[in-house]
């Protein structure tokens, strides 16, 4: 048995961890982490630090062993990156990295995109979205080039502040469906029915840079070797597909 996998597995067995099995955590974790913020980095600017998303990833982890409940049937894993990058997220709020316009860019876009899509009853092309914005097809790529960083969607911005019965309850359903009260994993099933029909309908290279990114854990770089496309055009396409998808998630998951 690893190291890693005796200090969980002895964590599991007591209300909480000894100093030594805190700090054998932490640092068998510290890869998590670097992982964690590498890929959210990918997204960032060049000017955002990727060791400040670090510091930050790390204080996430030293909460997840401290706030880690065993007696619940949740991966310290899962609830681990729960909470790394959640702890992430919040640094980059507290920097306030993207300017107030990047933002009103952004929601400028997502309501285009919705707006396009619902009269359509199908996904827009990037003219159609231009048209309707009044802007050249060449504006609207700068646009998603832009936005790129506001496309991150973390659970601490999904559940109302100080509420943190949805993040539970999402963990628990992550872990096993069946330990969810009948209400509430009604509601989860029906997200991710909700998430499943958005993917399915998005253009076929942005349901492909989604499906490569989140499901195969590709960075953009492999992504882009993989596509024969530049890294910045994976970006882009990521952009659109997370834009197109996210009113719908945020509409939903508030609803939990």
């Amino acid at each position: 048995m690893s190291r890693m996998a005796s200090a969980v597995k002895g964590y599991a067995a007591a209300a909480k961890p000894s100093v030594e099995e805190r700090n054998q955590m932490i640092v068998e974790h510290l890869p998590l982490v670097k992982y964690i913020a590498a890929r959210i980095a990918g997204r960032l600017p060049s000017h955002v630090e990727v060791d400040d998303l670090v510091n930050a990833g790390i204080l996430g982890l030293i909460d997840a062993i401290d706030k880690y409940d065993p007696t619940r049937k949740i991966k310290f894993k899962t609830y681990a990156e729960f909470r790394i990058r959640g702890a992430i997220i919040d640094e980059l709020r507290a920097l306030d990295w993207v300017p107030r316009s990047t933002r009103q860019k952004a929601s400028r876009l997502e309501r285009a995109y919705a707006e396009v899509e619902q009269r359509l009853g199908r996904a827009a092309s990037d003219v159609e979205v231009a048209e309707h914005l009044g802007i050249p097809v060449e504006d609207l790529t700068q646009m998603l080039c832009e936005a790129r960083g506001v496309a991150i969607i973390s659970v601490d911005e999904l559940r109302g502040e100080g509420d943190e019965s949805f993040e539970r309850n999402l963990l628990e359903y992550l872990a096993d469906p069946e330990t969810v009260q009948p209400d509430v994993r009604l509601n989860l099933d029906q997200v991710y029915q909700i998430v499943a029909d958005a993917i399915e309908v998005l253009p076929e290279k942005e349901r492909l840079v989604i499906s490569l990114y989140y499901y195969d854990e590709l960075t953009m770089k492999e992504i882009g070797e993989i596509m024969d496309i530049t890294e910045s055009r994976v970006s882009q396409i990521h952009t659109k597909a997370v834009i197109r998808l996210r009113s719908k998630l945020l509409h939903v998951l508030q609803l939990l």
